[in-house]
């Protein structure tokens, strides 16, 4: 299932994004003034089942809004959890009148950029030296209907 996180949802959010981008990983309070709605147009999904399995996080504003995050746990990997949180990460960008979607991916992930690839996503920029470990960024976009 998928639903807006709440609250409670926040050590589960944090644990899987230190595990998912380690140095890279935001802040346990960052997460918590996400989910508390302390940052204007952010959005928290989660995938449940009897635990939290994964999460995305978004920014949603009127023309272009961009996926933040996307993590799934290990176990719960190539199982089509990232597929539905995007899909509604779409949706919701959808409804706010969002015309495209923007996200950044580690150019050495090749994992992550093959799956946005197959949903669409098109690279529009390269940030170099953008992530910690100086890894590029390569930046995508899709257009929305």
């Amino acid at each position: 299932m998928i639903r807006p996180a709440e609250v409670d949802d926040g050590p589960a959010i944090a644990g899987l994004e230190q595990l998912a981008f380690g140095s890279d990983a935001w802040s346990d309070g960052l997460v918590a003034d996400g989910l508390s709605g302390q940052i204007p147009g952010a959005l928290y999904l989660v995938a449940t089942s009897q635990t939290v399995l994964g999460y995305a996080a978004a920014s949603l504003f009127a023309d272009v809004s961009e996926l933040q995050r996307i993590a799934v746990a290990p176990e719960a990997r190539r199982c089509g959890v990232g597929s539905r949180l995007l899909a509604r990460v779409e949706h919701e960008a959808r409804v706010r009148y969002s015309e495209q979607l923007l996200l950044e991916v580690r150019e050495d992930n090749a994992g992550a950029c093959a799956f946005y690839a197959v949903r669409g996503f098109t690279e529009i920029d390269r940030r170099p030296r953008y992530y910690a470990d100086g890894t590029t960024a390569v930046v995508l976009r899709k257009e929305l209907d």
